[in-house]
């Protein structure tokens, strides 16, 4: 079973940036695509960004196309989800997940998930 690690969230000010990072315990973490969700109080888990299991493919929610990235280090057993010009509205909690069967944006097709870590992004 995979364990999920996420870390790097934190307060910061819109058009900030921040990065992300979500390590697995396990080395089978390269056989399975990666990905992100965010769930802001009050709202449902969203989905925001997956790669593939080569990191040749990246997919990213309307919302956050053209300022996040998503990559992965499969010898490191690490992704990321880089963050740039941050606004209010990214304020949530972001998870790590991987292993998706079926729909990857919808995140009852993901496996296994990280605890989440909090980006909270002011005004």
């Amino acid at each position: 079973q995979v364990q999920l690690v996420e870390s790097g969230g934190g307060l910061v000010q819109a058009g900030d940036s921040l990065r992300l990072s979500c390590a697995a315990t396990e080395r089978t973490f390269s056989k399975y695509p990666m990905g992100w969700f965010r769930q802001a109080p009050g709202k449902e888990r969203e989905f925001v960004a997956a790669i593939s299991v080569s990191g040749g493919s990246t997919y990213y929610s309307d919302s956050v196309k053209g300022r996040f990235t998503i990559s992965r280090d499969n010898a490191k057993n690490t992704e990321w989800l880089q963050m740039n010009s941050l606004k209010p509205e990214d304020t949530a909690v972001y998870y790590c997940a991987a292993d998706p069967d079926g729909n990857f944006k919808d995140s009852e097709s993901w496996e296994y998930w990280g605890k989440g870590t909090l980006v909270t992004v002011s005004s």
